[in-house]
């Protein structure tokens, strides 16, 4: 039910976001959510073998969709800083 649940937002938080982004926030995003995916499937995977138990994989989730997000914002911030140096020009 998570996965379907953070998929879904995932999907909806991305074509909302995509008309109004900037090319470095969309490349950072991209490569944030890869490593979010990956991450998440060795986690569940992980936790499917009960070698890691719900809390601890719900941490570690959280910890990379943060990690994800602040990629994004990074990125952002790029195409902020790009677009206030060719207002100057």
């Amino acid at each position: 039910m998570k996965k379907i649940v953070a998929i879904a937002s995932a999907a909806v938080l991305g074509l909302g976001l995509a008309a109004c982004d900037g090319p470095n926030e969309n490349a950072m995003e991209d490569a944030g959510e890869q490593q979010a995916e990956a991450v998440n499937e060795q986690v569940d995977a992980m936790e499917d073998a009960g070698t890691m138990s719900d809390e601890q994989s719900d941490a570690i989730t959280d910890q990379v969709e943060d990690r994800a997000d602040a990629m994004e914002e990074q990125g952002e911030a790029m195409d902020e800083g790009a677009a206030d140096a060719n207002d100057a020009m």
